[in-house]
């Protein structure tokens, strides 16, 4: 029997599930939220469902905590495994910037009593 699979298709992975491989989130249902939200971005432009497709050499923006990364994806991944195997699925393209800066002239909000 022939097989009818596009080979381009076979060299993709979903976004989420890349995410979520690369440990840029602790849960594949996190990795679909943030997509669905549109805060992250695949080769410049931003993406609405966790299904997108994703292929070696993409450059994705991603929102990791108090950073924002930009990788350029170097494997699809099989699965999610430690840290180090994770690591080897990109390559940063800058040094994350920071999203949040703090504030150095805080001060709690003094509460009168009458």
């Amino acid at each position: 029997m022939k097989d009818n699979r596009d080979p381009a298709a076979a060299a993709s992975r979903r976004l989420d599930q890349w995410l979520w491989f690369a440990r840029f989130t602790k849960s594949r249902s996190r990795a679909a939220r943030l997509c669905t939200a549109g805060a992250v971005s695949v080769n410049g432009v931003a993406v609405a469902k966790a299904n997108h497709a994703i292929r070696v050499g993409d450059t994705i923006a991603v929102p990791q905590g108090r950073f924002h990364h930009v990788v350029r994806v170097q494997a699809l991944g099989a699965r999610r495994g430690p840290a180090p195997d994770a690591r080897l699925l990109y390559e940063e393209t800058a040094a994350p910037v920071r999203i949040v800066q703090p504030v150095a002239d805080w001060t709690p909000l003094l509460v009168d009593d009458p």
